[in-house]
């Protein structure tokens, strides 16, 4: 908060700043088995509701379609993955 006395006015001015705090994983994902040519889900869930999630899988960033789903409701981020191959590990 920063406050600033004007000698000609009776009024101040006063600017708040706020930094917002980053989301935070209050459950990682955990592991999970599935047969090839199956679905898995992955779940984690946030510290905020509905904070941004980018699903990545090592440096390539995930994009919906018909082989990955990305859902999200409040705090819990889901990764559906379809037609699983050994390559998906």
């Amino acid at each position: 908060t920063s406050f600033f006395p004007s000698p000609t006015c009776s009024r101040s001015k006063s600017y708040f700043y706020f930094i917002a705090l980053p989301a935070l994983f209050k459950q990682e994902l955990q592991d999970a088995e599935a047969e090839e040519g199956g679905a898995v889900t992955l779940r984690c869930e946030l510290t905020k509701p509905k904070a941004p999630v980018e699903w990545r899988k090592g440096d390539v960033t995930l994009h919906p379609g018909l082989k990955y789903e990305m859902r999200q409701q409040g705090c819990a981020a889901e990764l559906v993955i379809y037609d699983l191959e050994l390559d998906d590990s």
